[in-house]
């Protein structure tokens, strides 16, 4: 029997792939416990449509992310932060703060888990990786005065 899984399933496949299995397996394990449907034609064409749609979502994202790159990429922002004698911060400098900085300035939303760093606890210039897509990355200089 094949069947098409709507699931992960260990040691069996990933969501979305049409496996072989054992009749009874296939009835009596993987179908009534909604991880997976029988390959018949109808079902074949709705996973080739539903392949066909997150392939046109996934273009969408790289063309944004490609976007959001060329208007960030080597910018620079600046945080402003209570700081003491000799550089010191009073706290540091959190990804939220870069995002909410990127807004300001840019008019650009980024998730905070996009923001790839450390928390920055010294004033002065960082360079800040933006994690946009799994293959686009965008680089921006993170300037930390004191407020």
């Amino acid at each position: 029997m094949q069947v098409i899984l709507l699931e992960d399933v260990k040691s069996l496949g990933k969501k979305g792939t049409v496996v072989k299995v054992n009749d009874s397996y296939g009835r009596n394990y993987l179908i009534p416990r909604k991880l997976g449907v029988e390959a018949n034609a109808a079902n074949l064409n709705d996973l080739k449509l539903q392949n066909a749609n997150m392939a046109k979502l996934e273009a969408a994202k790289l063309q944004s992310a490609k976007e959001v790159k060329e208007k960030l990429d080597g910018k620079s922002f600046v945080v402003r932060i209570k700081a003491g004698k000799d550089g010191r911060t009073f706290g540091s400098v959190t990804a939220k703060e870069v995002a909410q900085a990127i807004m300001d300035t840019a008019k650009i939303e980024i998730d905070k888990k996009k923001i790839v760093m450390e928390p920055i606890k010294a004033l002065g210039e960082q360079h800040v990786k933006l994690k946009l897509h799994k293959d686009i990355n965008a680089e921006i200089l993170l300037k930390v005065e004191e407020a």
